[in-house]
């Protein structure tokens, strides 16, 4: 792989991984378009990096709180994961007391889902997927996910009551958007997009949906970064892969820092159609080019 291949990769990483729009997928489908070889494990360790310092660096004032009120989480999780409305005992002073609290557990409890998928189902997804053999059904099956999560984006839009916030989700909220983050293992279905669908059917407002979505992938995005990390060492990596995958690297953090910050300022004021549509025309071209024989 050349440093321009993975710059080029890493952009489209930092992007889609935060996009509603598969990065999985697209990591899948512009080496197949330019005809290039598949990344690899060492190049995923890269960009997997790349878009976990993204989140860090833009959310690490949150992840610091919620890492500062973990213990009190540990020590009375009933209590915070009790339903955040008046009606239970709550208060709003209370809620605010515990925000960080009760997120931090919300979070745990979202995540399980995603790291059993991943734990019985990664490797054959992984050999399904990123086999040369089969890799025009694989860009078929990409190109299906892709439209159907973006039909269920679009009827999550319609549906959106969009009245509720972060600090309302309860834990039933979070196993519901957890299975969906499970989902995503698939390419073309997105974490970010299955994750901001299952918020929105929750009633969440745009953003909050987004917000909650991004600070989900930290967990699993680090034990993913951390694994590939692990096969890239073991594998070994000459010093040209060194350079272009930390060029990789490099861009995958620096735009998908900017892919955050945009998206949940544009998100204040406009909603998801661009991405459905950006998904139902993708995956119908895909199909076409599969069908009419492309590569």
């Amino acid at each position: 792989m050349s440093v321009l291949q993975a710059i080029v990769l890493g952009i489209v990483q930092g992007l889609t991984e935060f996009l509603p729009i598969s990065s999985s997928a697209h990591l899948i489908i512009v080496p197949w378009l330019f005809g290039w070889d598949e990344p690899g494990l060492a190049f995923d360790a890269a960009v997997h990096v790349g878009t976990l310092t993204a989140v860090l660096a833009y959310f690490w004032r949150d992840l610091l709180r919620m890492a500062r009120a973990l213990p009190r989480a540990l020590r009375r999780p009933r209590a915070l994961l009790r339903d955040p409305d008046p009606g239970h005992g709550w208060d709003a002073a209370a809620v605010d007391a515990n925000a960080e609290a009760r997120l931090a557990l919300l979070i745990a409890i979202a995540t399980v889902p995603g790291l059993l998928a991943g734990f019985f189902g990664q490797g054959a997804i992984e050999r399904f997927f990123h086999d040369s053999d089969t890799r025009g059904r694989a860009i078929t099956v990409s190109a299906c996910l892709l439209i159907a999560l973006g039909g269920l984006l679009w009827a999550a839009e319609r549906s959106g009551a969009y009245q509720r916030r972060i600090g309302h989700l309860t834990w039933r909220d979070a196993v519901t958007i957890g299975l969906a983050q499970a989902t995503a293992l698939l390419p073309g279905i997105s974490r970010s997009g299955a994750t901001i669908t299952a918020g929105l059917f929750q009633g969440l407002h745009r953003a909050d949906a987004a917000r909650f979505s991004f600070l989900l992938g930290v967990p699993l995005t680090a034990g993913a970064a951390a694994k590939a990390v692990s096969d890239a060492v073991d594998a070994g990596l000459t010093e040209s892969e060194v350079r272009a995958f930390a060029a990789g690297g490099l861009a995958a953090a620096l735009v998908g820092f900017l892919a955050i910050w945009r998206l949940l300022h544009y998100l204040q004021r406009a909603s998801f159609t661009p991405f459905v549509l950006y998904r139902l025309v993708l995956g119908a071209l895909l199909l076409i080019l599969v069908g009419a024989g492309f590569r």
